[in-house]
């Protein structure tokens, strides 16, 4: 993807370690500027439906035909980029499109022929919603009419209860008593390359009777973990991303029921590991318009609306494009470019070692070199702030590209990569980008971090509040 006007939109903070670095941001920011000044733009409007009848609706503008770069892949970028974000934001099958036909036509081309596309429509519609990814033109009469739903979500802390939290790394456990903390620890492991789902099941079931074993008796179980669940079922996740399809199938999408059967039937639930961290954030702040941000062996991100409640949305913003550089590094499961996972996570730490100059050896699981870079930090070793550094600015041109598609007022910004004193550079990072970049943002939104055990330990606890007991 060759184009000099996407070359041209340099953030005026440029990452320390990434100069090649083009905000999404800012790259919608100019492509606006652009439509804003020509004469007739055209408007876009896309509605995404979901498999239970919901509907996104989303309105955008862009250069009339005329106009030299409504056929270069300027344009072109725009419409895809912000339709991959609306898909692992909000989520849909069917992709309604009121605008110029070629679009359409490109964007189902897209979605059927090409290995990014493919993935998305593979994941998103197939194993997610049940069918491929279809993208319909359409008039902007024909569109159907936006239709969505929130509902609440956890906050039920009576009782005897556990709560997990299930990640690439390591796994969580609390036990919680009314509300109160009375046990709490984390377990390595490497779920991601295991065939065997027997390994998921045993590991969460040595965590789960540990945690039992400081309680009096165990009346409900929550638990939160990378993916896709719909009603405890497994859609799709990274965590047994090495377990072969037919034994998927078989075994994985019920693992949950299996567990809970362990546990004699008790009130159980799982959800995003995303949804939770956003929870935790509300019930902690006693706020709502919360987006959660969770920087660990992936990225996890969850929001609470206005009203307290969640949406139907995914909320996967590890897929989300953050960076429209044509060179951005790929993630290794879509082999897309310039997606948050290589921003916000371990591996983005992975990543900008050998730019900060700090070697070790390429065996080394992620985990360890992220520790290694976190002993270096406490030391004040330079080349480790560097990184923080970069992941910070980062962050703030990503959340001001959330922005768009978010309503929040409130950042919570947790997990392993954000432990020790680098998480306090980032967050100073992303400040300053909101500060000199977008000042209205900087005023309106106001980031939130929990404590150290809470930024390791908080969604363990709000997922204990998921299940209702009854009474």
């Amino acid at each position: 993807m060759d184009n000099d006007a996407i070359n041209i939109v340099k953030p005026a903070i440029l990452p320390v370690l990434d100069p090649a670095f083009r905000p999404a941001a800012l790259m919608v920011r100019t492509f606006r500027q652009f439509v804003s000044d020509a004469v007739d733009p055209v408007t876009i409007q896309l509605a995404l439906e979901q498999a239970d009848g919901s509907v996104f609706h989303f309105t955008t503008e862009i250069l009339p035909e005329s106009h030299p770069l409504t056929l270069n892949v300027y344009t072109y970028t725009y419409i895809e980029r912000l339709v991959k974000f609306l898909l692992w934001s909000r989520g849909g099958f069917r992709i309604h499109f009121a605008g110029p036909k070629f679009m359409a036509d490109g964007l189902q081309k897209h979605f059927r022929e090409t290995a990014t596309g493919q993935f998305d429509s593979n994941i998103i519609g197939e194993r997610i919603y049940d069918r491929p990814i279809e993208v319909v033109h359409a008039t902007a009469a024909d569109l159907p009419p936006e239709k969505a739903s929130t509902q609440p979500l956890g906050r039920h802390l009576d009782g005897c209860r556990i709560g997990f939290d299930l990640g690439g790394s390591d796994r969580k456990v609390a036990a919680v008593i009314d509300g109160k903390v009375v046990f709490s620890e984390e377990t390595v492991w490497d779920p991601y390359p295991q065939p065997d789902p027997q390994y998921h099941f045993d590991g969460l079931m040595d965590s789960l009777r540990k945690a039992a074993a400081h309680l009096p008796r165990v009346d409900a179980i929550g638990g939160s973990a990378a993916g896709v669940y719909v009603n405890n079922r497994v859609k799709v996740a990274s965590l047994f991303r090495g377990v072969p399809a037919d034994v998927f199938n078989r075994r994985v999408k019920e693992l949950f029921f299996e567990v809970q059967r362990a546990w004699n039937g008790v009130p159980f639930e799982v959800v995003n590991d995303g949804e939770v961290t956003a929870l935790a954030g509300s019930m902690a702040l006693g706020k709502n318009a919360v987006l959660g941000l969770a920087l660990g062996t992936s990225l996890a991100a969850g929001y609470v609306t206005r009203d307290g409640n969640i949406t139907s949305w995914l909320n996967e913003l590890a897929f989300a494009p953050v960076d429209y550089s044509p060179g951005a590094p790929r993630d290794e499961w879509s082999g897309d470019y310039g997606c948050g996972v290589q921003y916000f996570s371990q591996q983005a730490v992975g990543r900008l070692l050998p730019a900060a100059g700090i070697s070790t050896d390429p065996k080394l699981p992620l985990p360890e070199k992220l520790r290694h870079v976190q002993e270096l930090m406490s030391r004040d070793d330079e080349r480790a702030r560097r990184i923080y550094q970069t992941l910070g600015t980062y962050l703030g041109y990503a959340i001001a590209h959330y922005a768009d598609f978010y309503d929040f007022d409130h950042v919570l910004v947790l997990g392993r990569v954000t432990s020790g004193p680098g998480g306090d550079v980032i967050l100073d990072g992303a400040k300053a980008v909101l500060g000199r970049e977008f000042p209205a943002l900087a005023k309106r939104i106001a980031f939130q971090v929990p404590d150290e055990k809470d930024k390791r330990h908080g969604q363990a606890v709000a997922a204990a509040s998921l299940p209702r007991i009854a009474r």
